[in-house]
């Protein structure tokens, strides 16, 4: 598995997660639960993951999202 994004806007990476298995793509969010067990306070990201295979596809596919919602300064 890729890393495709680091995040602490669950807004954002829930659009993601729906927009990646519009494509076929099944995503896997890593973290959740750490951020939830420190307090939900949003400080923890968390990450986006997709198989190796899913990478390339998956990588524009976020970069198209976060050019329309004008969300660039998370991380990878």
């Amino acid at each position: 598995m890729k890393e495709i994004l680091r995040t602490n806007d669950v807004v954002f990476l829930s659009f993601l997660e729906f927009r990646l298995r519009e494509e076929g793509i099944e995503p896997f969010v890593m973290d959740t639960n750490t951020s939830i067990v420190e307090g939900s306070i949003g400080i923890l990201p968390r990450r986006l993951m997709v198989v190796d295979d899913d990478f390339d596809l998956a990588t524009a596919i976020v970069s198209k999202a976060r050019e329309a919602d004008g969300n660039s300064t998370d991380e990878q």
